[in-house]
């Protein structure tokens, strides 16, 4: 499988694709590309570095909702509810927000919202801040962990730090590799990125969407019943858990990565576009869904994330998007 940019019908750029799809056993179903690619999980990652604050007591502590769970795996829009549900739960640890890392940026919807044409985005914008990144939720998950276990807070975003210990902990056990296997890097938002196997990966999400441990479940829950609060209006994550509620958990992570359960069929994909790229990565993973037989067929049923008009500068429709090709059933 692969995704083109065509133009004046002629294909003019190529995304190539990798993916591994297996079930919660780890046997391959589906590949395309290199499924055993090593990449980053970035943000997909979230729903496992969240499982600690369930298995280690903190949601029961500090009474974490279920709609402050989701935020802690969210890379939300920073829509003002969502902005609001993390301000109540950094308030609840009794922190402030100085003391998040994560760093202000622009906010997710300007680039990777999906909108009709023509329409306006309604919401009020906030001002750029800490609280206002995507990852705002993760960050204060972790420094709940923290503050829960009597780890400091500060710092709390090292690798040497014992939060970031045991969120890798968490994900070598889902992905069932050794820890010392697992590669490090800084994700854009300061804390620690997980270097692995795109089958590992997918194994992680097949066992999250089988898993009935307590954690997982209530992980997959919040993740499940707030699609909104996952990724926010007009984007893909938000689209998928709401248009397939029960079948389908789907995770952004930044560069061209997926992450996907589909716990009704016992399978786990994780998805790599090599060269990052946003909207190639969303045409390509409706394709993937569309192939593993979702129904309504995903591409018809979304066909704003699955393919995209390219515009020249006097605003004409000039080419496409659009994924081509098959994946591999083993």
């Amino acid at each position: 499988m692969l995704v083109q940019s065509l133009r004046g019908g002629a294909v003019e750029l190529v995304h190539r694709v990798s993916l591994a799809v297996v079930d919660n056993k780890g046997k391959r179903v589906a590949w395309t590309g290199d499924p055993g690619l090593r990449t980053f999980m970035r943000s997909a990652a979230k729903p496992f570095q969240a499982i600690p604050l369930v298995a280690d007591g903190v949601m029961e502590r500090y009474a974490i909702t279920t709609e402050e769970l989701a935020l802690a795996c969210a890379s939300h829009n920073s829509e003002p509810r969502q902005v609001s549900v993390v301000r109540g739960l950094l308030a609840k640890i009794g922190c402030e927000e100085g003391a998040l890392v994560c760093g202000p940026h622009r906010p997710l919807f300007c680039d990777f919202a999906v909108r009709e044409p023509d329409t306006a985005r309604p919401d009020e914008v906030l001002p750029r801040s800490r609280l206002t990144s995507n990852c705002s939720g993760k960050h204060t998950g972790m420094l709940a962990l923290a503050a829960h276990r009597g780890w400091p807070l500060a710092g709390y975003e090292q690798s040497d730090h014992p939060v970031q210990r045991r969120c890798k902990a968490e994900v070598a056990r889902w992905c069932d590799v050794a820890v010392a296997s697992i590669g490090e890097g800084v994700d854009g938002c300061g804390v620690v990125s997980f270097h692995v196997p795109l089958d590992a990966m997918a194994l992680a999400f097949a066992r999250l969407g089988a898993s009935s441990e307590a954690a997982a479940v209530a992980v997959r829950s919040a993740m499940m019943g707030h699609p909104d609060l996952i990724a926010g209006q007009d984007r893909l994550c938000t689209a998928l858990m709401t248009l397939y509620p029960g079948e389908v958990l789907a995770k952004v992570g930044a560069a061209g990565v997926y992450g996907v359960a589909l716990p009704k069929r016992g399978l786990g994909l994780a998805l790599k576009l090599e060269d990052g790229h946003a909207r190639a990565t969303m045409a390509a993973l409706l394709a993937v869904l569309e192939q593993l037989g979702l129904n309504p067929p995903p591409r018809s049923a979304l066909p704003r994330f699955a393919e995209f008009p390219v515009f020249n500068t006097l605003g004409n429709r000039v080419g496409t998007l659009r994924a081509s090709g098959q994946i591999t059933f083993d």
